[in-house]
């Protein structure tokens, strides 16, 4: 039957006889809903340090940056300080965590893996989490979309790899990463503009100490004084 011929029997058809329904192609499960799927080897998002740590104790976690964002990875395949028999078929464990939780996960397989191929290892996956959406294609590999979680699956180095994301968390660090972001391009500019105070109506010229005692609601910025003088500001006394 022609494509058009079935898509206009769906407005008259009940939408569960028809090819596609919209439970088929939206997942609504949220992150702590995903089960312990033993593909994953033990390991969720949510885990904090000690957890991951009790799991795996020769981990090492990488250091903290000012974001509150940590990042390590352990080898099984290659490492013989960890239990080959509990990370058969794994080659590579990478953990991203945030403020001590982990927040992203990947998991790379080797070529003993019961799932090789891309489209059975997203098949085998989308049962083993009880994934009840449809996965869509980004760049080489498959992605779905859950409520505050994002499952992507790829092949890497020949073998699959699982890499989950807390979307709730990375928009939490993105956010703070933008916030620093911007508040450096101030700090920048402040120290070669003229910052003027909208309380006092006075400014300060570059370089003034005293101008850091302005608050950021009061705060406006000049590129010179005629600018400043134009506004209605006077030179603040404190720096002349």
């Amino acid at each position: 039957m022609h494509l058009k011929t079935i898509c206009a029997l769906c407005f008259f058809i009940p939408f569960w006889t028809c090819g596609v329904t919209a439970q088929e192609t939206t997942c609504t499960l949220k992150l702590e809903q995903l089960p312990n799927a033993g593909e994953l080897r033990g390991f969720r998002l949510g885990m904090t340090m000690d957890q991951v740590k009790a799991r795996v104790p020769p981990v090492v976690f990488g250091r903290t940056d000012q974001f509150g964002l940590s990042k390590t990875s352990i080898n099984p395949h290659f490492d013989s300080r960890f239990d080959a028999t509990s990370f058969e078929g794994v080659r590579t464990v990478s953990f991203n965590f945030l403020d001590g939780r982990l927040i992203e996960l990947w998991v790379g397989y080797d070529a003993g893996f019961k799932w090789q191929k891309l489209d059975e290892f997203v098949a085998g996956f989308g049962k083993a989490l009880g994934l009840p959406g449809r996965w869509q294609a980004k760049g080489r590999g498959q992605l779905i979309s859950c409520d505050g979680v994002e499952i992507f699956a790829s092949m890497v180095g020949g073998s699959p790899g699982l890499r989950l994301t807390d979307t709730v968390a990375e928009h939490t660090l993105t956010s703070r990463r933008e916030e620093a972001a911007n508040a450096q391009e101030e700090a920048e500019a402040a120290e070669v503009a003229f910052i003027g105070d909208k309380q006092t109506k006075l400014y300060y010229p570059p370089g003034c100490a005293a101008a850091k005692d302005v608050s950021p609601a009061n705060r406006v910025l000049f590129t010179d004084v005629e600018e400043a003088q134009k506004a209605g500001y006077k030179q603040t006394r404190k720096c002349q």
